[in-house]
């Protein structure tokens, strides 16, 4: 198999290693070695995300199939526990062919999170070793909550009316993400975002939406898993 083009972000505390041409495959450890350990483990759990795209994803067997292209220094948000630097690949431009196709892995991701909260409701999920962890819609909630936020990096103004069904919001906001990408791979993009505030590459942005609601997809798996 050809090398994986991965990217290593080392914060003081957490390190991520990622995929850089995959977005939302992407695992922390203490430092590089095991975060590239975390990636290479989490293949096989990323290529079933992929199952209904049709991809041609190969899973990594070690760390020879793994290529690292750019290491960043990480910065607050990396030790707090979020990709947080924009590569130097994130600044390629991306034609129509490219686009649909970061856009069909972002909706494998985002199926694969409703299809771990449908598997998930009705149960109960694991508490930490402390007692600790969100519930099902306190998740559900967060994660929506995010990627409306996230939708000001694109300068997207999205407006509620009023307080919808969850699962409706959350349909809207991904519709709203769609239409704020179809803008910003247009090169449409303002050079500041509402407030003075930092725009994202679409690519970043699509890397980072991804990893999000995938981090949490597998959480809501891991923690019904451990209760069987």
């Amino acid at each position: 198999m050809n090398p994986i083009k991965v990217f290593v972000e080392i914060g003081k505390k957490k390190t991520f290693a990622g995929a850089v041409d995959w977005p939302g495959w992407c695992r922390s450890g203490r430092d590089e070695k095991t975060a590239l350990q975390a990636l290479i483990g989490y293949g096989p759990r990323y290529a079933q995300v992929l199952y209904s795209g049709k991809f041609e994803f190969q899973v990594p067997t070690d760390a020879s199939d793994l290529v690292v292209t750019e290491r960043h220094d990480g910065n607050a948000t990396t030790d707090f526990g979020a990709p947080a630097i924009m590569l130097d690949a994130d600044r390629e431009p991306i034609d129509r062919m490219e686009f649909e196709r970061l856009q069909t892995l972002l909706l494998a991701c985002w199926q694969a999170f409703d299809g771990a909260v449908q598997r998930a409701t009705g149960r109960e999920l694991r508490k930490g070793p402390r007692g600790g962890g969100r519930d099902l819609e306190k998740i559900f909630d967060h994660v929506l909550e995010a990627d409306r936020g996230y939708l000001a990096r694109l300068a997207w103004k999205y407006k509620r009316e009023g307080r919808e069904d969850p699962v409706e919001e959350l349909n809207q906001t991904r519709q709203a993400i769609l239409n704020a990408l179809e803008v910003a791979v247009n090169g449409d993009l303002p050079e500041q975002g509402p407030r003075g505030g930092i725009i994202w590459l679409p690519r970043y942005f699509i890397r980072r939406v991804a990893w999000h609601v995938l981090d949490h997809a597998w959480e809501i798996e891991d923690r019904i898993s451990s209760l069987n």
